[in-house]
């Protein structure tokens, strides 16, 4: 399940290529394709490569696993994240569902299941903005809704979010987690191990194979 890579510029290419595969096949089969994507340092080279990616991006809808709720141009948005370094070039022609302000329910249930998730995953076992220490937690690992609210002071900035739901995760066709270091990898074993962690829940639920691209390179 593990995919060891020697360092960070060799996992973006593997995950680029990974889920660029995942979305040609999505416009082959069913004519459009929903990517979504995330936050956090992992995924930029990633972004950067699928930027230059020979695709129909046109057909392409881009989403966010989670979002601050901050202003589109806050360097802690993680739409920014996305516009600078993944709407670029060719891909600019995709278009970008962002989750705050809050989308119509219908746009974001015309995407499930998603064709490709992107994830990255904290020292915590958090994933997207399901974050351990949070009280309304478990509502948002059981419930059948795609978005949830979480309240500020979790996470890092402690700004308020809105978040998929460990269900609209687990619903996926193809699901990328991309840590690095020694540490993550600990916590990915403990998940595997059984500690109630939300990655783990989101390994043990997922309807399709979960590719864990690691490096011990932090970069």
């Amino acid at each position: 399940m593990i995919e060891t890579y020697s360092n960070g510029a060799v996992l973006a290419d593997a995950a680029a290529h990974a889920v660029h595969a995942q979305l040609a096949a999505a416009l082959r089969t069913h004519g459009r394709a929903g990517l979504v994507a995330t936050g956090g340092r992992s995924p930029g080279p990633v972004y950067d490569r699928l930027a230059a990616a020979s695709l129909d991006w046109t057909r392409v809808i881009v989403t966010l696993s989670d979002e601050r709720c901050v202003a589109p141009d806050d360097p802690a948005s993680n739409a920014r994240l996305v516009r600078e370094r993944l709407l670029r070039g060719a891909a600019a022609k995709a278009h970008l569902l962002p989750l705050w302000p809050e989308p119509e329910p219908a746009a974001l249930a015309a995407l499930q299941p998603f064709d490709a998730l992107m994830l990255g995953m904290g020292e915590d076992g958090h994933i997207a903005s399901l974050i351990p220490g949070d009280p309304g937690l478990e509502d948002g690992l059981t419930t059948p809704e795609l978005l949830r609210r979480v309240p500020e002071g979790l996470g890092k900035p402690p700004v308020a979010r809105v978040t998929l739901t460990l269900s609209a995760l687990a619903n996926a066709r193809a699901i990328f987690l991309l840590i690095a270091g020694e540490a993550k990898r600990g916590v990915i074993g403990r998940a595997l191990a059984g500690e109630d962690l939300p990655v783990g829940r989101l390994i043990s639920q997922a309807k399709a194979p979960i590719r864990i691209f690691w490096t011990p390179d932090r970069g």
